[in-house]
C-alpha cells in the first residue's frame, strides 16, 4: 500500500513539473515563467531581464484545429483594465495561407485590428502554428520601474481575410487581468475604478438627461389640457427638469473627471455633445429662473420659442449621446442599449397618443366656441 501511495505521488510530481515545461517551452525557445490563463484556454511564457526592462513573451492559444479560421491576439493596456487603448499583438492567417504577426493600437470596438505602430518599443513579432495552437512570439520594452502591467488576450473569427468582431459573452468578455513579470503573479480583474466611474457616470446621465428630461417636457406639454391641472403642471414640470438637471450635473461632472485621467483615450464626438447637452440646460435653467415674461407680456411668444427650441435640442442631443455613450461601456453592456431604446420607443408612442388626445381635445374646443358663438349670433339677429 505504502509503494502504492508513493508511485502516486511520483506520478503526480512528474506529471506537473513536465506540464510546466511543457508551456514554458516552444519548438523555437525556452521560458524561465508561464502561466495557464484563466480563459480562452491560453497560456502565457516570458523571459524578463531585469537589466534592460525588456520582456520576451510568447503568448499561446490551443486548440485551434484550422488556424485559417481564427484570429488571435495578446495585448497590454498601459492606461485601463480593457479592451479600449490597449497595444494589441496579432496572429491573423494570410489569404495565401501564410500566418502573418503584428501590432496593432486598440482606440475603438469597432476595431479591424488594422496593424499599427505601437506605444511602446517592440521587437521581433512573429507567430507559429504547430500542434493545433498558435503562438505569438515578441519583445518588447517596458517602463521604467514597471514589471505588472495590465493585459488582455482575445480571439475571434475570420470573414473576408479580415478579423472580424469577437464574441461579446462568456469568456470573451473575461479575458483580462494583470501579469507581473518579475514575480510572475497573475490577476483576473473583475472590474477597477475606472469601470465603476464609467457605469456611474452612465447611470447618472442617462437617468437625468436621458429620462427626466423627456419625462419633464410632456408633463409640460400634455398634463396642462387637463381640467384643474393649473398650475400643478408646471411645479410638477419644474421639479422634474431641475432634479434632472442636478442629477445631470453629477453626471458630466463624471464624465469630465474620466476624461481628464485617460489621456490617451478620446471620445471626441461624445465629450462636445455633452459639454453642449449642459450649456443648453444651464442656459434654459437661468433664462427660465430669472428672464421669464409674464403671459400677458408682449415679448412673452418670443421667450416661448427661445424655450421651445432650447428644451427640445437639448433633448434630442441628450438621447443622441446616451446612445453614443453606451457604445463606449463595455459590449457586454448590450443590455443597457436595448432597455434605452424600448424606454424611447414606449415614450415616442406615449407622445403619439397624447399628441392625437391633445389635437382632438383643440379642435373639439374650436368646435364648441364657434358653435355657441354661431347660437349667441343668431340669437342677436332675432
Amino acid at each position: 500500500m505504502a509503494v502504492l501511495v508513493k508511485f502516486l505521488f511520483l506520478t503526480v510530481v512528474f506529471s506537473t513539473i513536465y506540464s510546466c515545461t511543457a508551456q514554458c517551452s516552444t519548438s523555437a525557445k525556452n521560458f524561465a515563467a508561464c502561466t495557464e490563463l484563466p480563459v480562452l484556454n491560453s497560456t502565457l511564457s516570458w523571459n524578463y531581464f531585469t537589466s534592460s526592462n525588456r520582456v520576451e513573451i510568447a503568448f499561446r492559444k490551443s486548440g485551434i484545429d484550422d488556424y485559417n479560421s481564427r484570429w488571435i491576439a495578446w495585448a497590454i493596456n498601459p492606461t485601463s483594465t480593457g479592451m479600449i487603448a490597449s497595444q494589441s499583438f496579432v496572429a491573423c492567417p494570410q489569404s495565401n495561407g501564410s500566418l502573418a504577426a503584428y501590432t496593432s493600437p486598440i482606440t475603438s470596438y469597432e476595431t479591424s485590428l488594422q496593424e499599427g505602430n505601437m506605444s511602446f518599443p517592440v521587437y521581433d513579432v512573429s507567430a507559429t502554428y504547430e500542434n493545433n495552437s498558435v503562438t505569438i512570439f515578441a519583445t518588447l520594452e517596458l517602463p521604467s520601474n514597471t514589471t505588472t502591467v495590465n493585459h488582455v488576450w482575445q480571439e475571434g473569427p475570420i470573414s473576408g481575410n479580415l478579423p472580424s468582431i469577437h464574441g461579446l459573452s462568456g469568456d470573451n468578455v473575461m479575458s483580462f487581468g494583470t501579469v507581473d513579470f518579475l514575480s510572475g503573479k497573475i490577476e483576473t480583474i473583475k472590474g477597477g475604478k475606472g469601470m465603476v466611474l464609467k457605469n456611474v457616470h452612465g447611470v447618472l446621465c442617462a437617468v437625468s438627461w436621458g429620462i427626466m428630461m423627456p419625462i419633464g417636457v410632456m408633463i409640460a406639454r400634455y398634463m396642462k389640457l387637463l381640467n384643474g391641472a393649473d398650475p400643478a403642471w408646471f411645479y410638477i414640470h419644474v421639479t422634474c427638469q431641475s432634479l434632472g438637471y442636478l442629477v445631470g450635473i453629477i453626471g458630466w461632472g463624471t464624465g469630465m473627471y474620466l476624461g481628464a485621467q485617460s489621456s490617451g483615450i478620446q471620445y471626441k464626438g461624445h465629450r462636445c455633445i455633452g459639454i453642449t447637452v449642459f450649456c443648453l440646460a444651464t442656459t434654459q435653467v437661468l433664462v427660465g429662473m430669472f428672464l421669464r415674461p409674464k403671459k400677458d407680456h408682449k415679448y412673452r411668444i418670443f421667450w416661448n420659442i427661445f424655450h421651445y427650441c432650447i428644451g427640445y435640442g437639448t433633448i434630442i442631443l441628450s438621447i443622441w449621446n446616451v446612445f453614443k455613450g453606451i457604445g463606449i461601456l463595455e459590449p457586454g453592456k448590450k443590455l443597457w442599449k436595448e432597455g434605452y431604446m424600448s424606454f424611447i420607443i414606449t415614450l415616442a408612442c406615449l407622445a403619439l397618443i397624447f399628441e392625437a388626445i391633445k389635437w382632438y381635445s383643440v379642435l373639439r374646443r374650436k368646435n364648441e366656441s364657434q358653435k355657441t358663438l354661431d347660437e349667441a349670433t343668431g340669437e342677436q339677429a332675432s
